[in-house]
């Protein structure tokens, strides 16, 4: 993928400005995601896809998040949801990936929404088969007797959902007894989306609302969230592991993309910048520090991604190992969110321009490192428990 993430890298770097003005990406720049590779790559080899690993895939957003952490957090996840949507049944699959691996596929999944009722529905509520210009079949001609769900409600935060051709939505489904959540695919023109992004950071992910009228979806089109990671025979490691092992990464490696470059702006504002007694503001001790420190923090917030991935990849599953991940995820944001917070400080007045590309990467990197899947409590319980199962297996 290098050669075309590095060329999508370009052209996010040329268009960020215009990305966060837009709040959304524009279409040629959702294209060249598509082309870099970001749809397929965990799409199912069969169908097409690459089955990919997850340090190649994080490796490619963070070069993307170097140049813009909105296009990167939308390529991670394009990427993501194809993981996701491989959990399908087979004819689900075949739906999505029938005609192109390269399906943008934009999902709300946490919190779960809406209200899902399992329904056999009548032959007239069936929609017509429709293809849409992406080659993507639109609706499934399921008769009388299919099985599947009514779906309907609103869901937020659906980022890159303007340019998506399906979208996962996720709903409680069952009584108290069984009660889990189930994901839903649903064709992206079967939905409204309502422009409410409008945030500090991030703006140019378009992480608008979508809002869904009745709607029968095929239960061939549905999966339960204990179903992503489940061991099968024959099944790509990708589609392996648990969600919980690799959750993190897809929100944490554009914002390590982003710290990256935030580090070298931080540079270029201090190269040339005088003190009043006529000496170099970054020989100062505390910028020196500042620097020194802050870019320690980066680096090891690369390794713990690093090796937190490599255990995904090539590891024992362990739930031991699913909650390091965790951890060490949610710590590296920390990191990360730290060192961003100590340059902006250290850059001086500058860094307050509304202009000051050191000031976007800041608000993008605390925006990513407030997602819930980087929540350093939450990370810790799930360690704490993982460990207490270790101790008690070793009394």
């Amino acid at each position: 993928m290098s050669l075309t993430v590095t060329a999508a890298a370009a052209l996010a770097r040329t268009q960020a400005a215009e990305t966060e003005r837009a709040r959304m990406l524009s279409p040629v720049l959702a294209d060249s995601l598509t082309d870099a590779g970001f749809a397929r790559h965990f799409v199912p080899k069969p169908w097409g896809g690459e089955a990919g690993s997850f340090t190649e895939a994080a490796e490619a957003v963070a070069e993307l998040g170097e140049a813009c952490a909105a296009t990167a957090w939308c390529a991670a996840l394009y990427a993501a949801h194809a993981r996701l949507a491989a959990h399908l049944p087979e004819q689900g699959r075949q739906d999505l990936w029938e005609h192109t691996p390269d399906v943008r596929i934009a999902a709300s999944v946490v919190p779960p929404a809406g209200t899902a009722e399992e329904a056999r529905p009548p032959q007239a509520a069936t929609p017509a088969t429709a293809t849409s210009d992406a080659g993507v079949r639109a609706a499934d001609p399921a008769g009388d007797t299919a099985e599947g769900w009514w779906l309907e409600g609103t869901w937020h935060h659906a980022s890159g959902v303007d340019h998506a051709h399906w979208i996962l939505l996720a709903s409680w489904t069952g009584s108290a007894a069984d009660r889990t959540v189930r994901l839903f695919a649903v064709p992206r023109e079967a939905c409204e989306v309502s422009d409410t992004w409008h945030t500090l950071g991030l703006r140019g992910t378009g992480s608008n609302t979508v809002r869904l009228e009745r709607t029968f979806v095929p239960a061939h089109r549905t999966c339960t969230l204990a179903d992503l990671g489940r061991f099968e025979p024959g099944r790509d490691r990708c589609h392996s592991v648990p969600y919980q092992m690799v959750a993190g990464a897809q929100f944490l490696a554009p914002a390590l993309g982003a710290a990256r470059q935030a580090l070298r702006d931080w540079h270029e504002l201090t190269a040339h910048r005088i003190r009043p007694d006529g000496s170099r503001a970054a020989d100062a001790p505390a910028q020196r520090a500042a620097a020194a420190r802050s870019s320690a923090e980066i680096h090891a917030a690369g390794l713990l991604l690093d090796h937190a991935l490599q255990q995904a990849d090539l590891g024992e599953v362990t739930p031991r190992a699913v909650a390091e991940n965790a951890r060490d995820f949610a710590l590296a944001a920390e990191l990360i969110a730290a060192a961003a917070d100590r340059l902006v400080r250290a850059a001086g007045l500058r860094a307050q321009a509304e202009d000051c590309p050191l000031q976007r990467r800041w608000r993008d990197i605390r925006a990513a490192a407030g997602h819930a899947a980087l929540d350093f409590e939450a990370a810790s319980t799930l360690y704490a428990q993982a460990q207490a199962t270790v101790d008690e297996a070793a009394r």
